[in-house]
């Protein structure tokens, strides 16, 4: 059979679909190439959230082609999620040489497709409808069922789609409304995760505090996502529970109240809070304000003291005063968060923001940007360097990505640590007392001292 290349852009969400594409493909026969040069076919995900994410796909996907077309001409290439969801045909009528362009509820049809393609049965593909179901047909992992390449961590995806309507997101528009799979789905694929090693899992979706609002609704007090979350708890074998991305206005007291009582439920919120003037969270349609976040902050903080706190945050949205702008970096200093992901607003096609008045300038929104990036640095660098000398616990996950010689793993608050593989082996959970810090990653070794 073919050998298959998967090069991802973009979110979690995006590898994860990126790995049960490669499950699926390695089900049906196909091989994982491991490198672009070796692949009989080269599959692009995509991401539409900024402009520049679409023109380093389609730039990408330009050189391929190029090479492709003098060395490997029979050699396919496809494009798959988001941009492909929003370009679909205009992608093959722009780029002759593309054979294939997936939509974001067409990935389980990304090997049949290639089956028809490579058989000659078709010549060129573009799937980009809405399909019913398709929430549920990404549950395929690429580590399950084969003993050489055991997991520590999967994520599960719990939904599809996003209602929310922000004025600056594509989202809505690239995957659709919001569709839940059934707590028992869900419940089922982690469950076969954690029988092939898996000890952590992170719930994925666009939005996943609105999990289940309409299918499932409120039981006993209990949000449908709270109701999945004590579900997943009962897995046995898992150790960790984490999720991403949620909505602030996504936390009630039942969701707060889960990171007490619930020992699995890792004390980790990532909260995008995306701007600290209120005037400019009306604008981008967000449906909270600077106080209602900080009232969030406070009330997680008091249910776990040692909670690690990361958030999203935009800059240079149309219309932001400076005043708005040092309301978001007194937030920043206010919250102190472990770190941030610092955005420079990006127009969008057919989005409202990208129709309104005062689009601010390039270097204004660089300035900024750079200011809130090392406002960000220096407040988490400090927090960082507050663990030296504790002791944590730590899931190891593999080969640290910058030294193959060493491991890494994550604490429960999410920080990454670095170790020496003498201390430890993937999957396993060992206590690890912190010996220095860079500006976000933390350096320990085996502790005989109790985890705190």
């Amino acid at each position: 059979m073919a050998s298959v290349y998967i090069k991802t852009y973009g979110c979690q969400m995006n590898e994860r679909d990126s790995e049960a594409v490669a499950a699926q493909l390695v089900a049906k026969g196909y091989a994982l190439a491991g490198s672009e040069a070796m692949a009989d076919v080269i599959l692009v995900n995509t991401c539409s959230v900024r402009d520049t994410a679409e023109q380093k796909a389609f730039s990408k996907m330009q050189n391929l082609a190029g090479e492709t077309r003098k060395h490997r001409p029979n050699v396919l290439l496809g494009f798959m999620g988001c941009m492909a969801q929003s370009r679909g045909q205009e992608l093959l009528d722009r780029l002759p040489d593309l054979d294939l362009v997936v939509g974001t509820q067409k990935f389980h049809r990304t090997a049949g497709h290639l089956d028809d393609l490579l058989s000659g049965r078709r010549t060129r593909i573009c799937d980009v409808e809405e399909e019913a179901g398709s929430e549920a047909a990404i549950r395929e992992h690429v580590s399950m069922g084969n003993s050489e390449s055991k997991a520590a961590v999967a994520f599960v995806s719990i939904m599809q789609g996003c209602n929310q309507r922000c004025t600056f997101c594509i989202v809505p528009d690239t995957r659709g409304s919001e569709r839940s799979r059934t707590i028992g789905d869900i419940v089922s694929e982690c469950r076969d995760l954690a029988q092939q090693g898996v000890r952590e899992v992170t719930l994925l979706g666009q939005i996943v505090t609105s999990y289940g609002r309409r299918e499932i609704g409120i039981r006993n007090g209990l949000s449908a996502f709270v109701q999945l979350l004590d579900a997943v708890s009962e897995v046995d074998g898992l150790d960790r529970i984490r999720f991403t991305s949620p909505h602030p206005r996504g936390y009630g007291d039942d969701l707060v109240e889960a990171y007490r009582r619930l020992p699995k439920l890792c004390e980790n919120a990532h909260i995008p809070a995306q701007s600290g003037s209120d005037r400019i969270l009306k604008l981008m349609h967000r449906g909270y304000t600077r106080e209602r976040f900080l009232s969030l902050v406070d009330k997680l903080r008091a249910a776990q003291p040692a909670i690690g706190m990361t958030t999203d945050l935009i800059v240079g949205f149309p219309g932001e005063t400076d005043a708005d702008f040092q309301s978001t970096l007194s937030l920043v200093r206010e919250v102190a968060f472990d770190n941030a992901f610092v955005f420079k607003y990006s127009k969008r096609k057919d989005t409202p923001a990208a129709d309104m008045p005062d689009q601010l300038p390039e270097s204004v929104i660089e300035e900024r940007h750079a200011a809130v990036l090392d406002e960000v640095n220096r407040i988490a660098s400090d927090r960082t360097r507050s663990f030296v000398g504790r002791t944590v616990e730590v899931l190891v996950e593999g080969p640290s990505r910058r030294n193959s010689e060493r491991l890494e793993g994550r604490t429960r608050c999410n920080r990454i640590v670095v170790l020496d593989k003498t201390d430890g082996v993937a999957g396993q959970l060992v206590d690890l007392e912190v010996e220095h810090a860079s500006h976000f990653t933390l350096y320990g070794r085996r502790s005989v001292v109790a985890a705190v």
